[in-house]
Parts: C-alpha cells; structure tokens; sequence
C-alpha cells in the first residue's frame, strides 16, 4: 500500500513512517523545508514538497497514494482556535482528492474531546463535544461530513502520547515548571489523563488505514488514567524540583492556557479499538517514561 503522510517529521509521524515501511509499505512524505525532505528520505519514504498552507501540494500527495494518514497540526496554542478550523480545511481538501475513489483517509484528534459522562472514561462510541465548546472537535466535524457524503474517513483520539523525550501536554507542563522552578497540581491532582506509547499509537494508525473501516473512531491508549499527582510528582522528582498543590483558583495564573487541560479529568478507554483492530498496547507506561525522562530534550 502507497501511504501519503503529513506530519511525517513529527514526534508521531515519524514513527507512523518508520512502522509503515517495516511493514512493507511505501510511504510519500509532506515535507516543507530541506531538513524535513532529508529526514523524510533518510526513514526509506519518498519526498512529497509542499505545506499545510499549500492545498493543492495536499491534494496532489493524496491523489499519488492508496491512502491518507493526517497527522500534521499547528500546535501554538495562542491561536488554537484558528489551527483547528485550519485542521478542517484540510481535511475537506483531502478528502475532495480521495472522493469517490474508497481509498481511506485517517484523521487525528484528541481523546478529550469525547463526550462522556463525568469520572467514566470516554469511549470511541462517544459523541465528540461541539467544536464550539471544544475547538479540536472540527477535525471530528469535518471528517464526519466526508463520510456522510461516502468518504471512507476514520478518526484516531490521540491521548498524552510519550516516550522518554516528548509526552504531549506533559512536555508543556515541564517547560512551566522549569520556568517557575515548582512542579504544580490542582487541588488533590486526582484528576487523570490517559496515556499511549508512541511506538503503540503509530502501530494503531498502521492497522487502521489496512482495515479502513469508513467512519470508525478508535482510541490509542493503554493506559485509562494517570493521575495528575502522579505524573507532577514523578516530573519533580526527576527534575529535583519542589512539588506542590495550588488551589483552582490560582490554576489560570499559575498555567496561563494550560490551566484548563490541568484541571480537567480526562479517563479514555481503548477497549472497542482493540477489539476491532486486534491492537494491544506493550510500551512502558507513562510514569515510567517520565521517570527516565531525557533531560537533553526536556
């Protein structure tokens, strides 16, 4: 199978590469600079140039190819909003190329976004909140309106994927930190959010794009919930920085936009993806990561 990635220099798009060719496939990787094209290459990918803010360069990828992983997305968060009406955008471009043709398109989100009741971990059958409530939820929104239009779109909800060097918004939260020299929780910090292995995460993506199943949903995580307390204190430790709880009204000063993810309650279960795919996660947990943390890339 011929794959167009984008994002396929980033943290899980290069690993999304690296298991597509070991498992035989071609990859054509979106590069937009020199360096992006030489690590594309250097992963046994041919070079697709072009950009996010070129789409005819994202249509053009997605004709050449049997199928579509999308995992490139602008992560500065001071226009968060504007990334994610952005991310559909591009979605409906690639999936216009890919109409009529069957061939799949894998779209990403965040595990947050799904609507479940409070304390239950959020499920793939779960509705996603509105993308006016929560503006991630655009990528959902649109990738829904190509499959009622008969697109074979599926969705993967990223959770805090991790290795020993980057953790999702963990990593954020250990800038802060060094910033302010203490490693803060809200409240208790029994608060949790759940957690995938990179290695885990790009294994999902490659099952899903070979079973391609027009409209599922499917959860990369292994572990449901970590607690705040926990992730903060294994940081603190590691970073032999003083640990501290502050009170939710000091979150919006002690976090700036982080404050939100910090006090939300985040549980994510797997348990339809696997199923379906026959995924089992088998990478080290997120503490343990975060207990061997790379300081170098932290």
């Amino acid at each position: 199978m011929r794959v167009f990635v984008t994002g396929a220099t980033g943290f899980i798009g290069s690993a999304v590469v690296g298991e597509l060719v070991a498992a035989g496939h071609e990859v054509l990787g979106l590069a937009r600079s020199p360096d992006k094209a030489a690590a594309i290459a250097a992963a046994g990918a041919e070079v697709h140039h072009g950009s996010l803010e070129e789409p005819e360069s994202l249509a053009n990828g997605a004709a050449r190819c049997d199928g579509v992983i999308h995992l490139a997305f602008n992560h500065d968060f001071s226009r968060y909003v504007a990334n994610c009406e952005d991310d559909r955008r591009i979605i409906a471009t690639l999936g216009a190329a890919l109409a009529d043709t069957g061939r799949p398109l894998i779209v990403t989100t965040g595990a947050m976004i799904a609507h479940a009741a409070p304390g239950v971990p959020a499920r793939e059958s779960d509705p996603p909140l509105p993308s006016a409530v929560h503006p991630r939820a655009a990528t959902d929104e649109a990738a829904a309106a190509l499959v009622a239009r008969g697109g074979n779109v599926s969705v993967v909800r990223l959770p805090q994927v991790h290795d020993t060097a980057r953790q999702g918004l963990v990593s954020y939260a250990i800038g802060l930190f060094r910033q302010k020299g203490v490693c803060s929780y809200v409240g208790e910090g029994a608060n949790v959010w759940s957690a995938g292995h990179v290695s885990d995460v790009a294994r999902l993506y490659r099952l899903a794009i070979e079973k391609a199943k027009p409209g599922a949903i499917y959860h990369a995580v292994g572990e449901e919930g970590v607690s705040l307390r926990d992730i903060v204190g294994t940081v603190g430790r590691r970073l032999a920085l003083p640990v501290a709880s502050i009170a939710p009204a000091e979150a919006d000063a002690q976090f700036g936009w982080l404050a939100s993810f910090m006090k939300a309650d985040a549980p994510a279960s797997s348990d339809e993806t696997r199923k379906a795919l026959g995924w089992q996660p088998t990478g080290p947990g997120l503490l343990v990561d975060l207990a061997a943390l790379d300081l170098t890339q932290a």
